[in-house]
């Protein structure tokens, strides 16, 4: 399959729920436990695919080394971040790929900008960076809990009404900033129903094995649940763009967020258009008298072998049945 039938395929897993921009967004009108037509059998299938299409892009953009990938992901307690990243990325080689989870600032941090801290962890060339909740807790939580924009630090003079759209502004023009210098930005809000929070919550409660995922705090942002929704709303309309889309994905069903979140990256990374580094003919020369060197350090048995094999391939090249690699 070529990568633009691949895009193709997965296309209806994600579109519905990209956000760049182009158009008016209500974010009570995304369904939170849609599914997309398919059945869990059939997702589990994709998500698979998705997996070993994944691995074999994450190989050529760690080769190549000129494209770098920063995935944000966002929701409410409990709507799955962790274990959509666990899933997806499975079988992922992690020399190029980096999960960075943001807690509270420290003191330190808190004497910086509000970008900083995520700017330190920013993915090399090459390289996958994971951010499992971002800078954009600086225009949620700190948005619901004034009293923690209050430490911040910052001069009263530039604390307005209007320091929500001066953050969008910001985060807009870094994430294009992104985009310019080769780094391909894709935004994940882990859309999840205040019903199947719940759920999730008591099912923490009930397996002892999950208990330390559950916080006294979780309850208390809970209650807080419109104003988050109201925040979400603003966030995504307001940073949505064309260099760095939002996918509202539906996570109710975790399988189905696993769809539509593998399949936007996979489809993402196809169209970047990656390929292995290809060695022109000097280096090749190079290679040549270290290859004899390997070959004369084998043990007698296996050298015979070598020779056999090495004869086979000439003849068999001069008979066309050999494949050979196309000049470029």
């Amino acid at each position: 399959m070529t990568a633009k039938s691949t895009v193709s395929a997965l296309k209806s897993y994600f579109e519905p729920f990209r956000v760049d921009g182009g158009k008016e967004f209500h974010l009570r009108a995304h369904i939170t436990d849609e599914k997309g037509g398919l059945h869990k059998e059939t997702g589990k299938k994709i998500i698979e695919a998705n997996r070993r299409r994944l691995s074999e892009l994450q190989e050529k953009l760690y080769a190549q080394d000129r494209w770098s990938l920063l995935l944000i992901f966002q929701g409410m307690d409990a709507a799955g971040k962790d274990s959509a990243i666990k899933s997806i990325f499975d079988g992922i080689n992690p020399q190029g790929c980096e999960v960075t989870s943001f807690k509270t600032p420290s003191s330190n941090e808190l004497d910086h900008d509000f970008m900083w801290r995520h700017t330190l962890h920013l993915p090399q060339r090459g390289r996958i960076g994971i951010f499992n909740r971002s800078y954009y807790e600086e225009c949620l939580v700190v948005r619901v809990h004034p009293e923690i924009l209050a430490k911040q630090k910052i001069p009263p003079e530039l604390v307005g009404k209007d320091i929500w759209n001066d953050r969008f502004e910001d985060i807009s023009a870094f994430e294009k900033y992104l985009a310019r210098n080769g780094t391909l930005v894709l935004k994940f809000f882990l859309n999840v129903s205040k019903e199947e929070q719940r759920q999730r919550f008591l099912d923490r409660l009930d397996e002892p094995a999950k208990n330390w995922k559950f916080s006294s705090a979780d309850i208390t942002e809970r209650a807080l649940w419109d104003k988050y929704q109201d925040a979400y709303q603003d966030m995504i309309d307001g940073t949505a763009s064309k260099d760095a889309p939002w996918h509202v994905v539906p996570a109710d069903r975790k399988w189905f967020a696993r769809v539509v979140i593998g399949s936007t990256i996979v489809s993402a990374l196809e169209k970047l258009d990656l390929k292995f580094p290809v060695v022109d003919g000097e280096a090749m020369k190079k290679l040549a008298p270290i290859r004899e060197a390997l070959e004369k350090e084998a043990p007698a048995g296996q050298k015979v072998e070598v020779k056999q094999a090495a004869a086979v391939k000439k003849v068999a090249t001069k008979q066309g049945l050999a494949k050979t690699t196309p000049a470029k």
